[in-house]
């Protein structure tokens, strides 16, 4: 049998934390000694593993909200992911065209629950953040919680991703040898590669601290088992593919961007374990001689919740008290089809009435950086269209952009809506209500206030609507009254 191979994935992700009606990073104390939890992670993480060039031996994706604090917040670390992508001690033999980073759709929402222009919009965003940061265009796309559905898989191969990472339990097929790349089926004559990840090492060297105490012993008695037991080696060697979070190598467990480096960029010193460690897009690559097999999915599956995608809808196991889960997505459902109404029409009275959900795909540019907004708002409406016109078109642009990241996944994955993931969540969807209030002379927000207060937190007793305001407060905000209280003043 050929010599196996080992791929460590890891998956680089922190939210978006900024404030979205000033666009800077408050500073938050939970995270002394530094300002924000970004740059702690930072510092505990994302620079240890740069200073020992990890990313330019492991697969890995890299969220773009992330990408985009560390440009200026650590430019050490970001540049790692840079040139880690195509790192100059690759083998020649690769095509340069692939690189060991992944791409991610833009605000880490759960895929399988957004509408179908909306996860459109999520790939194409993040897709677009990878081609500008990476002078390349993605072949694999990381799904946030490694959430899919056929439908989700399907955009993305029609956005050109050629393969993704699941959890093995993400197979309809029981007990899947996950050593080997598999096509999914989508339909219209379209596929896509699925790597399953080990789920047993993935487990060991996330939750198991004694187990990546010793690297050299970890691949010896753990990764090379996993090579050379009973294999059909028809499509060819074995692929062991070990998946975990990015902030697991010094953040989540301290020192262990030391245990990464060695596992992946052994010494002189160290023995040959029997396998090589390689980069996934080369795994991926299609041999007309040995083509991979197929295999069926569990739809609405997900790596952190064994019920499917329960922990961001309703009440989970996976979490103490979900209760409050259901209430606060219808809330900012209603909340997104009312945007979506006001934007449809007013993007009708504009000058050329312009698509606009291609005219949302293509605001990244500007959400980016690399257009300027006017020059932007010219080419949608025209040059000679009215300045009322293009502050229109940006406007309802920009609560679009607010009302797309407020269905990060972080506001539904912990216990009580308290916690500042939730409240992050809710102060984008302020920012997204008033906008559009007042572009439509809607009431949006004090909907919004009142569908809020159906949740309420078992931890402080405050229901969703006072959570919302305190939200806002915390940054200099003042939400609108509701009926009630403009009554009763």
């Amino acid at each position: 049998m050929s010599r196996g191979r080992l791929v460590v994935h890891g998956h680089f992700y922190q939210p978006l934390r900024i404030d979205p009606f000033t666009g800077r990073m408050p500073i938050d104390a939970s995270a002394a000694p530094f300002d924000n939890w970004t740059a702690r992670v930072a510092a505990e993480c994302y620079r240890p593993n740069a200073e020992r060039r990890n990313p330019a031996r492991m697969s890995w994706d890299l969220g773009p909200t992330l990408a985009e604090w560390l440009e200026t917040g650590d430019p050490k670390a970001y540049r790692a992911f840079i040139d880690g992508d195509r790192p100059s001690d690759r083998d020649p033999s690769i095509p340069v065209a692939r690189g060991n980073g992944m791409a991610q759709p833009y605000h880490h929402a759960i895929a399988a629950l957004a509408s179908a222009a909306d996860r459109r919009t999520e790939i194409r965003w993040g897709m677009r953040d990878f081609q500008l940061r990476f002078g390349r265009k993605a072949e694999g796309l990381w799904f946030p919680e490694t959430a899919v559905d056929i439908a989700s898989l399907r955009i993305a191969a029609e956005e050109g991703i050629r393969y993704t990472i699941l959890a093995p339990w993400q197979a309809a097929t029981p007990h899947l040898d996950t050593r080997r790349p598999y096509r999914v089926e989508l339909g219209g004559g379209r596929s896509i590669v699925v790597v399953f990840y080990d789920a047993g090492l993935s487990s060991a060297v996330s939750f198991e601290p004694e187990a990546t105490a010793d690297a050299d012993r970890f691949a010896r008695e753990r990764i090379a088992p996993r090579m050379t037991g009973a294999f059909d080696a028809s499509s060819g060697p074995p692929l062991v593919v070990i998946a975990t979070d990015g902030e697991l190598y010094g953040h989540h467990q301290a020192f262990r961007e030391l245990f990464l480096q060695r596992l992946i960029r052994p010494g002189e010193d160290q023995p040959d374990h029997g396998f090589d460690v390689i980069d996934l897009a080369s795994a991926v690559v299609p041999d007309p001689s040995a083509p991979f097999r197929t295999v069926k999915l569990n739809e609405r599956t997900s790596w952190s919740c064994h019920h499917g995608v329960l922990r961001w809808t309703g009440e989970c196991a996976c979490a103490i008290d979900g209760h409050w889960k259901g209430p606060l997505r219808a809330a900012l459902e209603r909340l997104a089809a009312g945007i979506d109404a006001v934007t449809t029409t007013q993007f009708a009275g504009l000058p050329r009435e312009p698509d606009p959900w291609a005219a949302r795909d293509a605001y990244i540019d500007v959400v980016l950086g690399t257009e300027p907004s006017n020059a932007f708002a010219a080419t949608w409406v025209g040059n000679r269209a009215p300045v009322e016109a293009r502050r229109t078109l940006l406007k309802l642009l920009e609560a679009q952009r607010w009302r797309l990241a407020m269905f990060s996944s972080d506001g539904w994955f912990w216990d009580d809506p308290i916690r500042p993931e939730t409240r992050q969540v809710l102060r984008f969807a302020a920012r997204a209500a008033q906008l559009t209030d007042a572009i439509g002379g809607t009431d949006l927000e004090r909907r919004l206030l009142e569908d809020l207060s159906l949740l309420r937190s078992s931890r402080q007793g405050l229901d969703g609507a006072a959570i919302y305001r305190a939200a806002l407060e915390e940054v200099g905000q003042r939400p609108v009254q509701t009926d009630e209280e403009e009554a009763s003043a």
